[in-house]
């Protein structure tokens, strides 16, 4: 499918897109997985077109972030053996890509989330790769820009949330109706999910499926991933109690977090048209807020 170092790839894609489709959900093959990430996310085409870019980017142009990079790296996937010695391999190509991302868009400049993403493209590929994927990312080189996850203020943060919190009212409405009854709402819990795509605090081995189609499928498998959690567990959430609750929300238990369990669940939730009227809804609500009807006093 892939041909010499990705050469068929575009054509194989536009000819069986369902044939990739099911392959991908399947779990790409781990000695693959990296190339296969690049050619999926639009990331390669990208890295050929700015040649020499990250290079400048690293070595020659300083960031204001620096010293908020160095704090976080070690608290970057600490147990992880690739990023656990202080200045080593690991920890450098994580500061360099960081570094050159918060310099090369400004405006986003660097956000602690974004190091779980750089992270774990490390473990697949080259420090320009990774940098080039995460820039196809923010940036919607295929799919939605993720850039406003990490903007000031979260935009894209609140707007899923949002789209999430209508989601559990109405496909998991017993647990719905429990959140609502003891005030948890996804902001204590999701927000995570969101920022850094089930990166952090869930086990790498799922990590990386939900990736698979993450990059392949747009953002839609985090919102039926996490519906899905939420019915697999919904019989146990539905008796807690709030500080219980927020406990469970945080640590799923393991049968729940085996990816040939909750993926098959996961795609079985249908997202796509309801996502779209809930962010039209999400949009119309915000405008009423920043243009409220001016009231006229005779």
């Amino acid at each position: 499918m892939i041909g010499v170092g990705g050469t068929d790839w575009k054509h194989y894609v536009r000819r069986k897109p369902q044939v990739v489709k099911r392959r991908v959900r399947k779990g790409i093959p781990d000695c693959l997985r990296g190339l296969v990430w690049q050619l999926i996310s639009g990331s390669r085409d990208l890295l050929l077109m700015n040649q020499g870019v990250y290079e400048q980017l690293v070595l020659y142009e300083t960031s204001a972030a620096e010293l908020d990079i160095i704090r976080d790296i070690s608290r970057t996937f600490p147990s992880h053996v690739f990023f656990q010695q202080r200045h080593g391999p690991g920890q450098r190509a994580l500061y360099n890509v960081l570094k050159a991302y918060s310099v090369y868009d400004r405006d986003v400049g660097y956000v602690q989330g974004m190091g779980f993403l750089a992270g774990l493209l490390l473990l697949y590929m080259s420090e320009e790769d990774a940098f080039w994927l995460l820039v196809a990312l923010l940036k919607g080189a295929v799919h939605a820009p993720m850039e406003g996850l990490y903007l000031v203020g979260l935009p894209l943060v609140q707007q899923y949330l949002f789209q999430f919190e209508r989601l559990v009212k109405e496909l998991v409405p017993k647990v719905g109706a429990h959140f609502e009854k003891e005030m948890i709402n996804p902001s204590m819990y999701a927000s995570q999910w969101f920022i850094t795509v089930f990166s952090y605090s869930f086990p790498f081995s799922l990590a990386l499926r939900i990736w698979d189609v993450f990059l392949f499928e747009g953002v839609k498998i985090v919102f039926r991933l996490g519906l899905a959690l939420l019915r697999y567990c919904q019989d146990d959430l539905i008796k807690l109690p709030f500080e219980k609750l927020v406990h469970a929300l945080r640590n799923f238990p393991e049968e729940a977090l085996l990816p040939d369990v909750l993926l098959p669940l996961a795609y079985n939730i249908k997202v796509s048209k309801r996502l779209e009227d809930l962010r039209q809804e999400y949009e119309r609500m915000k405008e009423t807020q920043s243009n409220p009807v001016k009231t006229t006093h005779k």
